[in-house]
């Protein structure tokens, strides 16, 4: 009886990836990879039928026949029909918004559910009112299948069962291991092109959310991606030395990259920070960046302050660009420190270092500030207020993520205006141009097209930081602040490369009254934010992040590499050249130009190839080492 709903899964998910190869077959057919996938997938679903059925198959022989066993096993069956169909349907809107199959962004952001159903609702609610009843029928439809389970049992059900169950429990283990080799299949198995999510295509939504759900169990016991080996020690000497501390670190401390950072411009009096965390804007939108021109106050900043050319994000989540631009900290196949156990206290951020000399410290939100974390993390680290949607008297306009960009601006505004004489420091993150883009009416004109909504939002988003400065300058505190206008992630990470590098160039600017003009054209990461701000405020500080200061001569035309992270793949980025590193595969080096295409190199530099290593092993290294602390 379990065989007959093993049979229609199986159909349903052939069914289903017969779909995905027809919906995007314009990134299958460079590969080739039609057959396999197909071929591939029979495997994996027969691995995911081992693994959701394995325990009915294995309960079947001792349980029907019986009133209440039987009952329990068609329930049990049911969930699995629930569970597979709707998640397999839900893939294609997923891969839409990721590039990827269901992973632990599936699951992790359901404690967050008004947020999350109404941006579900607002841009996939027909097909998920569909899938919802494709699932339900499923459910009935399996229900009538396990009719088997409630008849009556002949006699020998015992010496039956005895019997079968070894046969059965091999079997089992065979189908989710689905090789004799010394390791079980594994999403890497499949890895076969150069396109990550064509690479994906093979294994079936439920099995790729259940491994993701195990792999961020094993991070959060410690773990992470398994890139390669290096020794610990040769990890931290080659982190050190890229990062310019050598002769200034102690590798045998507690916190090896510990050193004191003397700011290249020393004030009187060390002058405010503010940090404009922009939500989901990538360079594809920024005309200054040859995107779209949805951003002319923007596009005029640029040209009055300090502006990126090459900027890169670590991630495509804002907890990421968080770590990146309030930690200096890169990005690992682990959860972001913003939501990790062991970085929950004494862990170092900008906030909590400019603690110590004196500022005042805030975090500025138009949505709930407990969102990923938040809270928490910044209270815990540095943050001494946090100001977040609950705080807001008659907001003009509420969305599904919380108050407008304009009202966010008038209440920092009034806020730093009250700072007094006390230095401070602010991060104040937008929200407006979040899905599903609820935006004021009549402030900006509606963009045509079919990404209507989010340009729209991009617009809006850009007025309200015009608006903001407008005020700003004419403020008592402008003078005295350094602002950096600074991006997240691109609002859509995906491509047809193994990692698609030109989704994470971001736009960047710092700006204010002692700030002199200039452009910054090569590489830079987010992570390089840090150490830069400290010098344009003038302040000196003992920290462990590894960014470069960008003021200094060595630095003045950029960081020349940048590390960024997609899903479980992580990248490593110098001119002209990216190494790619995916779990359980040998790194790959690719020749590269913005705006191009990942080539193989065909000489690969060693060298290069261990550096990545080495930055990829480094993050969770300090992390299981509580070496990152202030």
């Amino acid at each position: 009886m379990p065989v007959r709903v093993l049979g229609f899964l199986l159909l349903v998910l052939t069914l289903s990836r017969l779909l995905l190869l027809a919906w995007y077959w314009d990134r299958v057919a460079p590969t080739g990879g039609g057959w396999f996938i197909l071929l591939q997938g029979l495997r994996f679903d027969i691995v995911l039928m081992g693994i959701v059925l394995g325990p009915a198959l294995l309960a079947a022989p001792w349980l029907s026949g019986r009133k209440i066993g039987g009952a329990l096993l068609r329930i049990y069956l049911v969930a699995v029909a629930l569970f597979v169909v709707f998640v397999e349907l839900s893939t294609i809107p997923f891969i839409d918004q990721y590039d990827a199959r269901p992973n632990y962004l599936y699951v992790e952001y359901l404690k967050y559910p008004r947020e999350v159903f109404a941006t579900l609702m607002a841009s996939y609610g027909l097909l998920l009112v569909t899938v919802t009843l494709a699932a339900l029928g499923s459910g009935w439809l399996v229900w009538r299948l396990s009719r088997g389970a409630s008849q009556p049992a002949y006699k020998s059900r015992r010496l039956y069962a005895l019997l079968v169950t070894p046969f059965l429990l091999v079997l089992v283990l065979m189908m989710i291991r689905s090789t004799l080799d010394h390791r079980p299949v594994n999403p890497s198995t499949v890895a076969f092109s150069t396109d990550s999510m064509v690479n994906q295509l093979p294994l079936n939504s439920p099995y790729s959310l259940m491994y993701a759900i195990y792999e961020q169990h094993r991070d959060s016991a410690g773990g992470a991606a398994n890139y390669g080996k290096m020794d610990d020690a040769e990890v931290l000497r080659i982190v050190v030395k890229e990062a310019g501390l050598t002769g200034s670190a102690d590798l045998q401390s507690s916190a090896p990259t510990m050193h004191q950072q003397i700011a290249t411009r020393q004030l009187k009096r060390p002058l405010n920070l503010v940090i404009i965390l922009e939500e989901s804007l990538g360079a594809e939108f920024v005309g200054s960046l040859g995107g779209k021109n949805l951003t002319p106050n923007l596009d005029r900043l640029a040209g009055e302050g300090i502006w990126f050319e090459q900027l890169y994000a670590t991630g495509t989540r804002s907890v990421r660009g968080i770590e990146a631009i309030i930690a200096g900290f890169p990005p690992t196949s682990k959860r972001s420190v913003v939501k990790l156990a062991e970085t929950q206290n004494n862990f170092f951020t900008l906030a909590g270092l400019l603690e110590g000399h004196g500022y005042q410290t805030s975090f500025l939100y138009g949505g709930e500030a407990h969102f990923d974390n938040m809270r928490r993390f910044f209270l815990n680290n540095g943050f001494q207020t946090i100001v977040d949607e609950s705080d807001y008297d008659n907001p003009q306009f509420v969305a599904s993520w919380g108050v407008s960009d304009e009202d966010l601006f008038r209440l920092a505004d009034q806020y730093f205006s009250d700072r007094g004489e006390q230095p401070f420091f602010s991060l104040v993150f937008t929200s407006s141009n979040h899905e599903p883009f609820d935006i004021p009416a009549g402030k900006v004109s509606k963009e045509p097209g079919p990404d209507s909504g989010r340009d729209t939002a991009v617009k809006y988003a850009d007025y309200a930081l015009g608006k903001f400065f407008e005020r700003a300058r004419s403020s008592g505190y402008f003078d005295n602040t350094v602002f950096l206008v600074v991006s997240d992630h691109n609002s859509r990470v995906y491509g047809n490369q193994l990692i698609p590098i030109e989704r994470f160039h971001i736009p960047g600017v710092i700006l204010g009254d002692t700030i002199e003009p200039r452009r910054i054209p090569g590489i830079s990461s987010q992570i390089d934010l840090l150490p830069t701000l400290l010098s344009l405020i003038g302040v000196n500080g003992r920290h462990p992040a590894i960014g470069h200061d960008l003021t200094t001569a060595k630095y003045y035309q950029g960081a020349g590499r940048a590390q960024m992270q997609f899903n479980n793949i992580q990248a490593w980025m110098v001119p002209g050249r990216v190494v790619v590193l995916q779990p359980n595969l040998p790194m790959k080096s690719f020749l590269y130009e913005p705006g191009g295409r990942l080539a193989p190199d065909p000489e690969p530099d060693q060298q290069l190839l261990q550096q990545a290593l080495a930055h990829a092993l480094w993050p969770p290294l300090v992390i299981r080492n509580k070496a990152y602390h202030p």
